[in-house]
């Protein structure tokens, strides 16, 4: 237990270093969404999000604009995550069900960095047990390396313990982005920040469109 609380730290941690970068200003006045920002990316939100091509739970290949076709919600992470990914989707989850009830639609979407391990059938499960429409995506390794690129992520896979070439944890950042079909990367939330102010922070961008 004390091994996987030091990992979870290192996760935040490794997360935090990765994103050395993000000032937490104001944006600008000609920033349609200055009123919704919490956060300012150095060099601009165009520095992340693009194209990238994928697989979905079906086994289909889907590209960026077939998954961001309405507002969502993305996170990467690995559904053998012994923690961090299934607390921060079931809070994408609950942030999602308050939309909801305001008649707000997000997608939320989850992108393996774990190819390996994560099938479509095994994305598959994960995602249905967190929320009826969150979508799995996963790939081949260079595929996955590409979106995370993208999206500025950061991943790292452990050595396997006791020799079991199956049994493996990921370092990787925790943040969750919100994307728009037209504007693309918006914003992204920290996983400290709870789902009724993540809800509240995401209409405001939704009503600023």
């Amino acid at each position: 237990m004390t091994r996987i609380f030091a990992i979870l730290a290192g996760v935040v941690v490794v997360g935090s270093i990765g994103f050395t970068w993000v000032m937490t200003n104001r944006a600008g006045t000609d920033d349609k969404f200055a009123q919704c920002r919490s956060t300012q990316i150095a060099g601009g939100t165009s520095q992340i999000g693009g194209r990238f091509t994928l697989v979905d739970e079906t086994g289909k290949t889907v590209t960026d604009k077939d998954v961001i076709d309405q507002p969502a919600l993305i996170y990467f992470g690995y559904a053998f995550c012994p923690d961090v990914c299934p607390l921060d989707n079931a809070r994408n989850a609950e942030t999602i069900d308050i939309l909801d009830s305001q008649n707000r639609t997000v997608k939320p979407v989850f992108i393996s960095i774990d190819p390996k391990r994560d099938t479509p059938e095994v994305l598959a499960d994960f995602t249905d047990n967190l929320h009826e429409r969150m979508l799995g995506l996963t790939g081949s390794p260079e595929q996955v390396k590409a979106a995370s690129k993208a999206y500025r992520t950061y991943f790292k896979v452990n050595e396997p313990e006791d020799g079991d070439e199956d049994y493996y944890l990921v370092d990787h950042s925790t943040f969750t982005y919100l994307v728009f079909p037209e504007e693309g990367f918006v914003e992204f939330f920290r996983r400290d920040l709870e789902p009724e102010k993540m809800a509240e922070q995401i209409g405001c961008f939704l009503d600023a469109r």
